[in-house]
């Protein structure tokens, strides 16, 4: 057995006076950024400051004699290890060169480099973009026997996914299947079989996806005497942000290289864990202290972000979780103008003209519009927001990138609307048919010429769609879809005539578009969502030429707007979600649609750690704020599929909010 020598840290000659960190940091601060060595969690509440406590954390090891390559820095973005290891180099120019900084996925990238053949792969592997991995996965339907344009499959966009999942949070593929893909599980073994054959395709061709930078970078560090132990000799101290969105893979690399030294401090805030539906395990920094015993913890409290008032419901609004470390936000600012405030609305129109007027307002007022933000739990929570904002030409940007009627499937399901009220436009026709399995281009060509024969030149058919059809060729794979279709353009156009919008819409979903999104997208459920709340809103027309042209018009104004932010730096309106929301702020913040169902959303309100998450989502919400926060719910729904109009309540998120805690807001109509 070797035995073990152990260098003392050496004594700069010299030195520059060490940094006051009393002064330059608050107590608790400081307390974190010059701890003992040994494992540590830092519990960073919404607006502390924790990556300043992060950045001196660095410059004291620094300071102590720790050696840069000694350190490892583990963020969730490279701008962040970019930004905090620029304000050290800042601090302490002539000493910070040399750490080791970065995304998980990156340090994973320098490790595999430099032993690709440890974990079976040669110098020089590629990694694959998104593009590149779907193009991989449909050769591996080959491999694996299936016929990718069978509909039965996921769509490789969705495989890429499945397969991320199973990955990343430790679980098989039927695992995976019963936990967010339900309608697949009776392909279970097909599914696995298509990885098994997408693992083996990669390591022939020598190229690695992005998870495989993560597994593969595990899979290199779990032996004892691999090129594992020379890292864990190495990184002495190990600094990880955002400790509360790792899943079960990063947790593990984490723990694999901190066996040796054990000097490894995790900053994050167990309340900010939003992101389980991505694999983020929230149980990873609840049980640290429990991983490493005799663990340090470390609380920073003080917010210099929000108003004294925001804060005390804040506090209030995350105070219902039981599973997280207590902890009490404390002002550093003073008091604001007014109480957080509640508003209930009618319904959803008038819940948007409430937010879009009192937006104008507070332009008037001297807010300018960026300082300003909407948050919502759902994309499609906003639809008549951008509607009415658009109508009173209040300029906005979603940070999806994608507003409500640029997206693939709302385009998708009103291009059938389009041909039922136009037989003549072939560029919805041929967008409609091309969704079908086994149709492309050419084939939806020959279908519209077909098409226009029939027409005659009066432009209206006088038969069925069926009749109209009569003699067109599809292929095998395309037959059943293509009957199936024609019967619902006889259902939404019956003899040329056109029925109501939203019957149409619906009869589009069920009959059509609900199988090709189940197999196209991803995200599914909330696409799902938005083609349900586009229903809910044609409700309102009769008449599809009038509500065509309606979301034509919108459109249009749209696309000159998306001109105009290309060539401008005018203010603009965000809209955001809740998840995409986290880590900005805003003078002023609307949280809408407070309402069961929608926040929390149905899908977790029915189980405890569901529950838990959308309180910590809500919390994140109202924490955004900086000067003034507007919480809103309306009291009505219409709804498409069961016809009439539902009746909401607030979400319980209000109801377990003190009275004293915010301001009710009274919304009369002045007409």
């Amino acid at each position: 057995m070797a035995r073990t020598f152990t260098l003392n840290r050496p004594v700069r000659a010299n030195a520059a006076p060490a940094l006051d960190y009393a002064a330059l940091l608050n107590a608790q601060q400081a307390a974190a950024a010059t701890a003992a060595p040994g494992p540590a969690l830092v519990i960073a509440g919404a607006g502390s400051g924790k990556t300043r406590t992060l950045t001196y954390r660095v410059a004291y090891l620094l300071e102590n004699g720790v050696a840069p390559q000694q350190i490892l820095l583990l963020t969730f973005t490279n701008k962040a290890a970019k930004e905090m290891l620029a304000r050290v180099a800042d601090l302490l120019p002539e000493t910070s060169q040399g750490i080791w900084g970065g995304t998980f996925h990156s340090i994973g990238n320098r490790l595999l480099r430099r032993h690709p053949e440890a974990v079976g792969f040669k110098p020089g592997f590629s990694i694959l973009d998104r593009e590149d991995q779907e193009d991989l996965l449909k050769l591996v339907f080959g491999d694996a026997g299936f016929d990718p344009k069978d509909k039965r499959y996921p769509k490789p966009e969705v495989l890429g996914d499945i397969f991320s999942l199973a990955v990343n949070m430790g679980l098989s593929i039927e695992e995976v299947l019963l936990r967010k893909y339900d309608y697949f599980v009776a392909l279970t073994e097909e599914i696995g079989k298509l990885q098994a054959a997408y693992e083996r395709r990669k390591l022939a061709l020598n190229v690695v996806d992005f998870d495989d930078l993560l597994e593969k970078s595990v899979r290199l560090l779990r032996p004892a005497d691999g090129p594992g132990e020379h890292y864990r000799r190495q990184f002495q101290f190990i600094l990880v942000d955002e400790y509360q969105d790792t899943n079960r893979l990063q947790a593990e690399f984490i723990d694999l290289l901190a066996q040796r030294h054990r000097s490894i401090m995790v900053v994050g805030d167990d309340a900010q864990s939003i992101y389980s539906w991505r694999g983020a395990e929230v149980q990873n920094i609840l049980d640290f202290p429990q991983r490493y015993a005799g663990a340090a913890v470390y609380r920073i409290e003080t917010n210099y972000r929000s108003t004294p008032q925001i804060l005390e419901l804040a506090n209030a609004a995350i105070a219902g979780n039981t599973r997280q470390f207590q902890k009490t936000l404390v002002p550093a600012r003073p008091p604001g103008a007014a109480k957080p405030a509640l508003v209930e609305l009618m319904d959803g129109a008038q819940q948007a003209l409430f937010v879009t007027q009192r937006i104008l307002e507070l332009r008037d007022e001297g807010v300018e519009l960026d300082e300003i933000a909407v948050l919502y739990r759902a994309h499609f929570h906003a639809m008549e927001l951008q509607l009415e904002l658009t109508r009173h030409g209040v300029p906005f940007h979603i940070t999806s990138g994608l507003r409500f009627f640029e997206q693939a499937h709302i385009k998708d399901v009103v291009s059938f609307l389009k041909f039922a009220v136009n037989p003549r436009d072939e560029v919805a026709f041929k967008r409609v048919v091309r969704l079908l399995p086994g149709i492309g281009g050419s084939a939806a060509d020959k279908l519209w010429r077909h098409f226009e024969a029939a027409l005659g030149p009066r432009d209206r058919l006088e038969g069925s769609f069926h009749e109209a059809f009569a003699g067109a060729k599809v292929g095998a794979k395309s037959a059943k879809a293509w009957t199936q279709l024609l019967y619902t353009f006889d259902e939404i156009a019956p003899q040329g005539q056109s029925v109501a919008p939203h019957a149409a819409l619906e009869s589009v979903v069920e009959a059509v578009y609900d199988d090709y999104a189940k197999s196209k997208f991803p995200n599914y459920d909330q696409r799902r969502e938005d083609l349900v709340t586009l229903a809910n809103y044609a409700r309102q027309y009769q008449d599809p030429t009038e509500f065509l042209a309606e979301l034509a018009l919108v459109s249009a104004v749209e696309q000159t707007d998306a001109t105009k932010r290309a060539s401008d730096d005018d203010e603009r309106v965000t809209l955001s979600s809740v998840h995409q929301a986290k880590g900005l702020e805003w003078k002023v913040v609307f949280v809408i649609s407070l309402n069961e169902g929608s926040f929390p959303s149905q899908r977790n309100a029915d189980s405890p750690a569901g529950l838990e998450e959308e309180r910590r989502l809500f919390y994140v919400a109202v924490t955004r704020a900086c000067d003034e926060l507007v919480l809103t719910y309306p009291n009505m729904r219409t709804m498409g599929s069961y016809g009439g109009d539902l009746f909401m309540r607030p979400s319980r998120f209000i109801d377990e909010l003190p009275e004293d805690t915010y301001e009710r807001w009274d919304v009369e109509r002045g007409w």
